[in-house]
């Protein structure tokens, strides 16, 4: 599992090379890694069907948890065969799809890096690792979205789905912190064996919220779900892949993994079972008003999205688990295939409005079948996987706790999806002829080819269910559900309440379609979402926060380098001395002065007057004086207290700084008044209460010792190690060489751009004749 995550990011870096060189032929050499992959997951299938679970474990960082840590399990196993399986196809398609284009190896690097990124999401046996990629799907999944990147609605889009995705990345963070917390482990194999230890947490509800927002936004729950048809801006191939069959996936899949920590809890199951039924009936509402293929495509997946997640919150139900199982592979196989054609009609057609579209069956006959036969499935007509699929999802309802609600929902968002299966299986390709499609044709292999084997994979399935329902579905239920579970597909199941209710959403469907243009007329008329919805609330908010963040840097960010001190300064003061007076962190016995020395207060006297001196000199050269007695009395604080080096170096530095001073700054003007009076006493204020804090924190650090003391150490290893006796200058040039280099390099260049500053000659303006 980590060669197969490993390889497509090495993979992905020598992509753009392999481009320049094979052109025509890359997609079909860079296809071989998902197709490695998916034939390893093929060989550990039969140990996966046992129950099995196969992990791999190597230490990174396990100080704090992180460990690269993978297992392949029966929920792993379903989502890496999709990822796998359809991505080799894709990566054929692209070549296909983007010959000839001068970035078409940037784009091959892009998708193969989330897809080893998202191999990487399912794989990941540890919450830290599963983060981590997480977090680069949405990174990939930005730059595939934004590829076209002389277009700005494509860089609006992708903009849009990182802000929306990578806000929930970071709500996600927060939970995989908390869970890990409160299970005491970041390992999910762990985790799951400590349901009741995680439940009995008062804190638990909120995990699972900040958990299940991360999820939401990953796929396009309600109200997230805009940044979803937006992102219909990326080429065709990165749609077919990222958006109908894998990281929108990602947080089903989540919800998935977590299920048996949280299934049956109150919390879960109104968050999830609600969101899942909204976003199921809004996304095929949605769909049926739009007239652009891929947008179209894109709300049913958001429609098919909220169904798996609304089976999900269904608490501990079999039939629910199976139903969303099923469901996610029926999807993605005719989603996938639907998208293909899409793009497939787009490149040979240049159309991408279905209105434009009818009569290509015809000229592009492999592409009609590929798309009739998947539209049939997403209709769930009998003898397809989509109609297994739809019938275990009526019985799940049926069986639910809120069954007339949900069979109601379920019927709705079925017959709806029954339209646009016929909007985009039929209508494009058997609708009347248009004039501008003439010379529409299949176009090359690697073009059909993708769409055709998922079709054809998904009328095999709807037969011969037995292909998948013992291998991968029911291995995947008993991840879930975190128990055994034996699960069988059937073509016939008798005529019963799930199968007629089949046959009406058949027929609603169907009678929709019949009407559709006065239907879609009516609803753009009178929609009030594009004005009022969710979108409209992104938008606002990023207004805002572009307001806020202009204002912010204005204020903060004003070029004057006082006023960023003064800030500094200011928040550290109510800060750092506001959690000490509130925490109550300052014991009496610091400011105790029984031992103080009369040198010593009259050695603090001068340095005191010597600096009330230098700030209210009259003159640039009594202000230099005054600041010298300041560092000659800190050295002879040196001396007092056993460090002579120390005093020794605060000497010279002083003599050198004040000469320098003197040289230079007596050229200058005398003193003038730059800040009002009420200025001078702020910074008063803002400067007495900083020297107060960071005396009381002296006085804290000299009250107690936290760590051993490493002088013993450097006493007894200065000779025999480093060979020196002074122990100062072995600390700095052997035991701290490192750190001395660092601010060597630092002086270094200081004293470059000094030299250069000295060096500068203004240019002679005189005029010359």
């Amino acid at each position: 599992m980590l060669l197969a995550v490993a390889a497509g990011f090495i993979l992905a870096v020598v992509a753009p090379f392999l481009a320049g060189w094979l052109r025509g032929w890359t997609g079909w050499l860079l296809a071989i890694y998902p197709a490695a992959v998916f034939a390893y997951l093929l060989t550990e299938m039969p140990q996966v069907a046992e129950g099995e679970a196969i992990r791999q474990s190597f230490a990174w960082a396990p100080s704090v948890g992180l460990n690269l840590s993978f297992r392949l399990d029966g929920l792993s196993q379903i989502l890496a065969l999709l990822i796998s399986g359809i991505g080799t196809l894709v990566v054929i398609y692209t070549g296909g799809y983007l010959g000839g284009h001068q970035y078409a190896g940037r784009f091959y690097a892009f998708l193969l890096t989330f897809m080893a990124s998202m191999l990487g999401v399912v794989f990941s046996d540890n919450l830290l690792l599963m983060f981590l990629f997480w977090e680069l799907t949405g990174f990939t999944s930005y730059m595939l979205i934004g590829f076209e990147s002389e277009k700005a609605d494509a860089r609006k889009a992708a903009l849009q789905a990182l802000l929306v995705t990578g806000s929930g990345g970071l709500i996600l963070l927060a939970g995989v912190l908390m869970l890990g917390s409160l299970g005491g482990s970041f390992e999910i194999s762990e985790l799951l064996t400590r349901r009741d230890i995680i439940q009995q947490n008062p804190r638990a509800p909120w995990v699972l919220v900040l958990l299940l927002l991360g999820a939401f936004t990953k796929s396009a729950q309600f109200p997230f779900h805009f940044w979803l048809p937006n992102a219909m801006a990326a080429p065709t191939p990165a749609s077919a892949y990222l958006h109908s069959s894998t990281m929108v996936k990602a947080g089903i899949y989540l919800m998935a993994r977590i299920h048996v920590l949280f299934a049956g809890t109150d919390t879960w199951l109104y968050v999830v079972t609600t969101a899942g039924a909204i976003t199921m009936v809004a996304g095929a509402y949605l769909a049926i008003r739009e007239t652009y293929f891929k947008r179209l495509l894109a709300y049913t997946t958001m429609s098919v999205l909220g169904l798996i997640t609304m089976l999900l919150g269904m608490g501990n139900s079999k039939y629910a688990v199976e139903a969303a199982m099923t469901f996610l592979v029926a999807h993605a196989l005719y989603k996938a295939a639907l998208f293909l054609v899409a793009g497939a009609v787009d490149h040979e057609t240049g159309q991408r409005d279905i209105k434009n579209l009818g009569g290509l069956a015809k000229s592009m006959p492999l592409v009609a079948i590929a798309a009739g036969l998947s539209a049939l499935s997403m209709a769930g007509v009998m003898g397809t996987f989509g109609f297994m699929a739809k019938e275990l999802l009526f019985e799940a309802a049926l069986h639910s706790t809120w069954y007339l609600v949900l069979t109601i929902a379920a019927l709705v968002a079925g017959s709806l999806m029954v339209t646009v299966a016929a909007l985009v299986g039929w209508q494009p390709f058997f609708g009347p002829r248009q004039e501008v499609l003439e010379h529409a044709h299949n176009g090359p292999l690697s073009l059909w080819l993708g769409p055709l084997v998922l079709s054809i994979f998904g009328l095999t399935v709807g037969i011969a269910p037995w292909i998948l329902d013992g291998n991968v579905i029911a291995p995947a239920v008993s991840a879930v559900i975190g128990e055994p579970a034996k699960f069988h597909l059937a073509l016939w199941h008798g005529f019963n309440l799930a199968l007629l209710l089949d046959i009406v959403a058949l027929a609603g469907g169907l009678a929709l379609f019949f009407f559709i243009t006065p239907i879609r007329d009516t609803l753009q008329r009178w929609d009030l979402s594009g004005r009022y919805g969710p979108t409209k609330w992104y938008e606002g908010a990023l207004h805002g926060l572009n307001v806020v963040a202009a204002g912010q840097t204005r204020f903060l960010q004003n070029g004057y380098l006082r006023l960023y001190l003064l800030t500094i300064v200011l928040t550290t003061v109510i800060l750092v001395g506001g959690v000490m007076l509130f925490s109550k962190a300052l014991p009496p016995e610091i400011f105790t002065i029984s031992d103080l020395q009369i040198h010593e207060v009259g050695l603090a006297l001068i340095i005191l007057v010597a600096a009330g001196m230098a700030v209210h000199a009259s003159n640039r050269l009594s202000a230099i004086a005054a600041l010298g007695v300041v560092g000659y009395g800190v050295g002879i604080l040196y001396v007092m207290f056993g460090a002579p080096d120390l005093a020794i170096t605060q000497f010279v530095i002083e003599t050198l700084t004040v000469i320098l001073f003197v040289l230079v700054f007596y050229r200058l003007e005398a003193y003038t008044p730059l800040s009002s009076t009420a200025t001078r006493f702020r910074d008063l204020v803002i400067s007495a209460s900083a020297g107060a804090l960071m005396t009381v924190l002296v006085l804290l650090a000299g009250e107690g010792q936290w760590f051993p003391t490493i002088a013993e150490y450097y006493n007894e290893n200065s000779v025999p190690l480093a060979h020196g006796h002074n122990i100062v200058n072995v600390i700095l040039v052997d035991f701290r060489g490192i750190d001395t280099m660092g601010e060597i390099t630092v002086l270094a260049i200081a004293g470059l751009g000094v030299y250069a500053l000295l060096n500068l000659r203004p240019e002679d303006r005189e005029d010359k004749t």
